[in-house]
């Protein structure tokens, strides 16, 4: 990879709301909306310079869709309450034999408002984030799909203090939530950012009954919180770590993106953070602060050096983590406001295998396409 990021198109999604997950996968690219009711955006992408948009996906009254993911010739798609009247909470299974249009071939309704976030990079077990009942915030729901047409939760998951019905106790001091945003999954492990109480690696050998391996943080309230993403580099024995940002101007604690070494995977170890965008972000407008790395996943562009994050209105950052001691950025991007925003909210990013790079802009239906070469 060279150390430059090259804008090749815009999309722009009018009439969905603003973008979300985004994943490409043979020619096609499909994207999640934060609106109710928005759906799932489809653009033929096989000319990624010329893309054009199709018909896509009706989303569900009243629920958002804002996350996707695409594996094994299979289209996840989330649904999470937004008003009272939703009529699904929970995940659809699309099979993707006709790439530029999804077929559905299975509901699983879940409680409460359904499923915050997902992931699925192929075979039997999908990860899910969400509500439950009788538990506080997200938790993991380990979903088997050996019968792709009948998913079923087999397993679950839960920050310490979070089963109510079962007598535990809150832990978090107000107002921090300690619960589970989401998982990666990596053979017998998943990496868990968990909000405010912070990084938990799981042994999931057994699906059914998931177990802690170790927990790092709270760091939240002064030195971060909101952990988000625990993406594993396994060959290098490496864990990075995203927390969000969720608050406009800055006013919050800061947040950062962390590399740790969990090479004893018993007490991971602190290495060193990202650095931060240099310029006048925190009073540009929106969010500033990371959200979300591309995930390599199987099939796109897949590095345990070279890393795509996502900056929110510093836009999309490539860093080099060869020393992972000293992270050092490669090559950014930061786009122009789109109509109606004080600046860019670049949110969620995805790099195919030839380094076409796609990002999304959380506040206006829009992505970015860019060329890393």
């Amino acid at each position: 990879m060279t150390q430059r990021l090259t804008p090749i198109a815009t999309i722009d999604l009018p009439g969905r709301g603003g973008a979300m997950q985004l994943i490409a996968r043979d020619g096609y690219l499909y994207a999640g909306h934060l609106s109710p009711g928005g759906g799932t955006s489809v653009v033929d992408v096989r000319d990624p310079a010329h893309p054009r948009v199709l018909d896509g996906l009706a989303g569900s009254p009243g629920a958002f869709s804002p996350k996707v993911q695409v594996a094994d010739g299979l289209l996840v798609v989330n649904y999470e309450r937004r008003t009272v009247d939703a009529e699904r909470c929970g995940v659809a299974v699309f099979d993707l034999d006709d790439p530029a249009h999804p077929r559905e071939i299975a509901y699983l309704p879940t409680s409460g408002r359904g499923i915050h976030r997902l992931w699925y990079d192929g075979g039997r077990y999908a990860y899910l984030s969400g509500t439950a009942e009788g538990y506080v915030g997200h938790i993991l729901q380990i979903v088997d799909l050996q019968d792709v047409r009948k998913p079923e939760i087999v397993g679950r998951w839960w920050v310490p203090g979070s089963w109510a019905a079962g007598g535990e106790q809150n832990q978090a001091p107000p107002p921090l939530g300690y619960y589970l945003h989401h998982a990666i999954a990596h053979g017998d492990r998943a990496y868990v950012g968990c909000w405010d109480y912070g990084l938990v690696i799981l042994d999931v050998s057994d699906r059914t009954a998931p177990r802690m391996v170790s927990h790092v943080g709270p760091w939240a309230p002064n030195d971060g919180g909101n952990t988000h993403t625990a993406l594993p580099l396994i060959d290098r024995g490496l864990l990075v770590v995203t927390d969000e940002s969720t608050a406009d101007l800055g006013k919050e604690a800061p947040k950062h993106v962390r590399v740790f070494d969990v090479g004893d995977e018993t007490a991971p170890r602190e290495l060193s953070r990202f650095p931060v965008p240099a310029g006048d972000f925190r009073t540009r407008g929106g969010r500033f602060g990371p959200h979300n790395l591309h995930e390599n996943r199987r099939g796109s562009f897949q590095s345990d050096r070279t890393l795509f994050v996502t900056y929110f209105n510093a836009g999309v950052r490539m860093v080099d983590i060869s020393d992972p001691a000293q992270p050092a950025e490669l090559a950014s991007f930061v786009p122009e406001a789109p109509p109606g925003q004080a600046a860019a909210q670049v949110n969620d990013i995805f790099v195919d295998r030839n380094g076409i790079v796609y990002a999304s802009d959380r506040g206006f239906g829009r992505v970015y396409v860019l060329e890393a070469r």
